[in-house]
């Protein structure tokens, strides 16, 4: 029966999920339970092809996210995958009325991993519009649940929070980047002389699109505010311990916050959300 087909490709991409990103499970789980499912559908399939990009080294990656993409859009205009992950996306991708778009600027990011570029200010943005925001988009189309209005009105915070997020991920995973994959996102930086001044800088840039960005966490719906406020509260927590750290101390080491922290900051985002506090 389809209804278990479905069923089993939203499995998948929850599962996916958690094995791969214990913070945004952590953030899903606070989500309004209708909400859960299709966000999870949206990692997996951004997940699936983060990996193709990031780990399979040892196969032909430039044709298998090139199959993935065809693949996906087929999906989309059939209604129906037999890749699970998927099937998953294209009734989430439907449903609510995801844009195209979001699509094709996501994949485009992925193709730009692929190639050692040396990122341009031009560049950069558009790798964080495809790779971050456009994803925050998608998730906004599902907590707005196809309100036009409520989706344009917190559109620009959206695109804010994603922003910050994909600058925390760049300073946290700088060393790895450079070192196994032979990445520098940052425009104008040469990695093993990454300085203070230059770490300030981009903190700078974070810290305002933090502020920005919770300003429209504020306005989400009741449903999504809680967890996408966990979202953001481990972000900034991850934030705070990088600015703490020298630049060439975060060379040296990938920060991270552990478990116990995560559900620390669990509970205290759940009573502050509680509290009206955020």
């Amino acid at each position: 029966m389809k209804k278990i087909f479905d069923e089993v490709s939203a499995q998948c991409s929850q599962l996916v999920t958690k094995r791969y990103s214990t913070s945004f499970s952590l953030g899903i789980r606070f989500l309004g339970k209708e909400l859960r499912e299709p966000i999870y559908s949206i990692y997996g399939f951004v997940r699936l092809a983060d990996e193709i990009v990031d780990s399979f080294h040892d196969y032909d990656k430039e044709a298998m996210l090139g199959k993935l993409k065809r693949e996906c859009f087929e999906a989309l205009e059939e209604q129906i995958s037999i890749n699970p992950i998927l099937n998953a996306f294209q009734a989430v991708v439907n449903r609510y009325q995801i844009e195209r778009e979001l699509i094709e600027l996501f994949l485009e990011s992925m193709e730009m991993d692929l190639l050692k570029n040396e990122y341009t200010p031009k560049k950069y943005k558009k790798y964080i519009l495809g790779s971050a925001q456009v994803v925050g988009l998608m998730c906004l189309r599902v907590f707005t649940n196809r309100d036009n209005n409520a989706y344009s009105q917190l559109k620009p915070s959206a695109m804010m929070l994603g922003s910050a997020f994909q600058k925390v991920n760049f300073l946290r995973d700088i060393s790895d980047d450079y070192s196994k994959l032979s990445r520098s996102y940052f425009p104008g930086v040469d990695i093993p002389k990454f300085s203070n001044r230059e770490k300030l800088s981009i903190e700078k840039e974070i810290s305002d699109e933090f502020n920005s960005a919770l300003e429209g966490i504020k306005l989400l719906p009741a449903s999504s505010r809680n967890g996408v406020y966990l979202a953001y509260t481990y972000y900034k927590k991850l934030f705070d311990k990088i600015r703490r750290k020298d630049s060439q101390a975060v060379l040296q080491e990938r920060i991270r916050i552990s478990n116990f922290k995560k559900f620390l900051l669990m509970c205290n985002a759940s009573l502050r959300y509680k509290a009206n506090k955020l």
